[in-house]
């Protein structure tokens, strides 16, 4: 008989490496006597699964063995699916809680207001229903900041940090993140021949929003310029730098990198769509905009390449692969301890466990100081000596 149960749930974008977490998490729970639930969609699987309803039950709850996640590994993405959801902001209910009493208030984003439902109620008889003892959250700022409030509200919660922008904070790495960097190091080298062959300024999107680590990393390895959403730039310098590096190019072509967050002084990113659970809207492409500008200014060709969606793709890479099995192994031992409330993270190079992060501090940014020459638009090499491995500090 299992002495724990044990849900586990991925929300948010997809990273290489959550498989990982979950198969670890399955075969150590089959050592230590645990059962292991998969919640599928993220937090919607709380939100949206009617118990009492078979279809729905079967679309949202899995029950995780040996068996059947013994090759999930092997591929990227989540066989536990994903979402967006925020639970305690919700601005409709599924069909079969309408006309229930739940907690809603008047929300303003960016000039909009609507009413919003709290389910957290729902999402605490659910888990109660299915009889978990502890509730693993892998995810991104988003996805942990419901999770620190559950916790908060007396499920036990042991949070594990994803994101390819690494930006969740109390920790120096996130899954996804070196898998991230590699995808667009290969991209951005086979796309030389295509930049270099029509002699033009390359120019890569990476996804950012608040945070320039993509970007910066990419930059780091693949020695070119880069723009990142903490630092707006001087558009003339960035351009004119571009323009140089071309000309001492013997091959006469160019390449940076842009966060999609990225501005330069006096212009803003443009968004578009409705706003996803979180608050945030799809943003333009700032490449192509960066774009228009050097043909405006000075009348070069450009090539736009847009990495986002790519660096979240395929299988992931070694580092990841450790990282997630390590997280969701040292998962499992806060369980053994009965710890919960916390984050599983790398602090000064070393494995750690840290609170799951305050949702009002927002994702962690990039040191500019430390990591950013900000007159030549490049990464700082410099003294780094003594740093931990992924060069910054938790």
């Amino acid at each position: 008989m299992a002495t724990k149960r044990i849900g586990i749930l991925t929300g948010g974008g997809d990273v290489p490496g959550l498989n990982s977490v979950i198969k670890g998490v399955v075969y150590r729970g089959s050592e230590i006597g645990c059962e292991v639930i998969g919640i599928r969609r993220g937090w919607e699987g709380l939100t949206h699964v009617n118990l009492d309803d078979a279809a729905s039950k079967a679309r949202y709850i899995w029950p995780l063995d040996r068996e059947n996640t013994r090759t999930i590994d092997r591929t990227g993405g989540t066989a536990l699916h994903s979402s967006r959801t925020n639970p305690s902001q919700m601005k409709s209910l599924p069909e079969f809680l309408q006309g229930l009493d739940f907690p809603k208030t008047e929300v303003t984003k960016k000039g909009v207001t609507s009413t919003v439902y709290d389910v957290t109620p729902q999402v605490i008889k659910n888990l109660d229903r299915l009889g978990i003892d502890f509730l693993i959250a892998i995810g991104g700022d988003d996805t942990l900041s419901y999770a620190a409030r559950l916790d908060k509200a007396g499920v036990k919660v042991i949070a594990i940090p994803k994101t390819m922008d690494n930006d969740v904070r109390n920790t120096e790495y996130c899954i996804g993140f070196s898998t991230a960097i590699s995808r667009a190091s290969d991209a951005i080298q086979r796309q030389r021949t295509t930049v270099g062959s029509h002699e033009r300024v390359g120019i890569f999107r990476v996804f950012g929003r608040d945070a320039g680590y993509t970007a910066l990393y990419t930059a780091y390895v693949t020695s070119m310029r880069c723009g990142i959403p903490e630092h707006k730039f001087k558009l003339e310098r960035f351009i004119e730098l571009l323009i140089k590096d071309k000309r001492d190019n013997p091959s006469n072509y160019s390449i940076c990198v842009l966060s999609e967050g990225a501005e330069w002084e006096g212009h803003k990113v443009r968004e578009y769509g409705d706003p996803d659970a979180y608050g945030h809207r799809k943003k333009m492409s700032v490449a192509e905009d960066l774009s228009e500008e050097i043909k405006r200014r000075a009348k070069e060709e450009t090539v736009v390449s847009d990495l986002t969606y790519e660096l979240r793709s395929g299988d992931p890479d070694f580092v990841d692969k450790l990282v997630a099995g390590t997280f969701g192994n040292m998962a499992m031992d806060c369980l053994l301890e009965d710890k919960h409330g916390v984050m599983m993270a790398i602090v000064n190079g070393c494995y750690a466990r840290m609170p799951i992060p305050d949702p009002k501090l927002g994702p962690r940014t990039v040191d500019i100081e430390s990591m950013y020459n900000t007159d030549r638009y490049r990464p700082n090499y410099a003294n780094k000596a003594g740093l931990p491995i992924f060069l910054t500090r938790a």
